[in-house]
């Protein structure tokens, strides 16, 4: 814009963007004044940073997720998982950006003055809370990956403790059921440990004798010791203790294959809400606050901003664009015109031109309407002239056009 003296500096492209982004007219701000375009500038930066932001903090959220699992300090890395994670976090980015800028661009001006009036906060309450909702979902994710190094410590400490606790609990689970096999050949297997202990001092015994040259008596432990391996031979070969001895070879088998499952099983615990939950044990309530109350704020400044805002020439120059297009097609608005049952004031809207166009439409309607009804009218007195002047003819014409029933 130039006028007199003054000229408005010509705006770039990436300072048109930003007008897009706040939901700016960009034709009617190039008119306006460099206040009013860094004004919108800023508003438009707003949400951009704070759809790149969700995008940050959504595609980090879906890694964290789908990431593989394993230890928290030595995570592996999965290169299929972070290609979803960014195609995941541009698409969340313009989710927030586009509603960002519903937000910004819905919201209105407010009474034209710097104060903030209960009637306006009331009427951008609902913009207030999607914001703070949207905000708190940014948030989180940023603030586990502020802290990630906190937590992975913390959270290695507890897979540790999860290993412990899961293998306890299958020793618990296993032990009693051997305990149970073990209880049914119980004595079998005292016997047979009886004998393998006498058997292995009678082993001991002969090699004694063999080495001192002492012959006496080996062949007597030699006797005895054959008698013990046939017993024990026997009583393994019993077909009740050959069963049960089978049974817990394999309970011990998945009791070893269920202790191979600890590190996966710990390694589970790395999830969102655990780091979540660390993320707030590690950096407090008062911390975690303020990183939540800080993307709050810049999330809804925008909508706090627009209502602080004073009138500048674009908000008339946009106001007399609106009324010329009203104008030009005929649209009337008396503002405050009657009151509801409630007793606000509410505004009339004329449609001129609908109007226009329904009227002719019905004058068109009343005029057939009206010439249909001459032409019957004229045909009745037609008709009666031929009656009266030919009776006995019209009577003749009129059977014969009748059809035989």
């Amino acid at each position: 814009m130039r006028h007199h003296n003054y000229a408005t500096p010509k705006p770039s492209p990436l300072l048109k963007l930003l007008w897009r982004a706040a939901g700016a007219d960009a034709f009617i701000l190039e008119r306006s004044t460099y206040a009013d375009h860094i004004k919108y500038a800023c508003l438009g930066g707003i949400v951009v940073a704070t759809g790149v932001m969700a995008a940050i903090a959504g595609g980090y959220a879906f890694y964290t997720i789908f990431e593989p699992k394993g230890s928290a300090i030595s995570p592996e890395t999965n290169i299929q998982t972070q290609i979803f994670s960014l195609v995941f976090g541009a698409i969340w980015g313009l989710i927030i950006f586009n509603i960002d800028r519903f937000i910004v661009t819905s919201t209105g001006k407010g009474d034209g003055t710097e104060a903030i009036t209960k009637n306006e906060l009331k009427g951008a309450l609902p913009r207030i809370i999607m914001g703070a909702i949207i905000a708190l979902t940014i948030s989180k994710p940023v603030e586990i990956r502020m802290f990630k190094s906190e937590i992975d410590v913390k959270l290695h400490e507890e897979q540790i403790k999860m290993e412990q606790v899961y293998k306890a609990q299958v020793d618990s689970v296993f032990n009693s059921e051997i305990r149970k096999k073990e209880s049914v050949i119980s004595a079998r297997l005292q016997r047979i440990q009886e004998l393998e202990s006498i058997s292995d001092k009678l082993k001991a015994a002969i090699a004694r004798e063999i080495d001192s040259e002492c012959l006496s008596q080996c062949e007597e432990y030699k006797r005895q010791l054959a008698g013990n391996q046939a017993e024990i031979a026997s009583l393994k070969s019993d077909p009740e203790f050959v069963k049960v001895k089978g049974q817990l070879e394999e309970i011990e088998k998945e009791r070893k294959k269920q202790l191979a499952q600890s590190k996966k099983v710990a390694a589970g615990l790395d999830g969102l809400l655990e780091r979540i939950k660390l993320a707030h044990e590690i950096a407090g309530f008062w911390i975690s606050t303020f990183i939540t109350l800080l993307f709050m704020a810049i999330e809804l400044t925008p909508i706090f901003f627009k209502l602080m805002l004073i009138k500048s020439p674009y908000d008339f120059l946009e106001e007399n664009v609106k009324e010329i297009i009203k104008a030009e097609n005929a649209i009337e608005i008396i503002h405050g015109y009657y009151q509801d049952k409630e007793g606000v004031h509410k505004d009339l809207v004329r449609f001129h031109l609908a109007r226009k166009v329904i009227d002719d439409k019905v004058k068109l309607m009343e005029a057939q309407a009206e010439m249909t009804d001459e032409a019957i009218a004229t045909w009745k007195e037609n008709e009666r002239q031929k009656i009266k002047t030919n009776i006995a003819s019209y009577i003749s014409n009129q059977s014969s056009t009748e059809k035989p029933v």
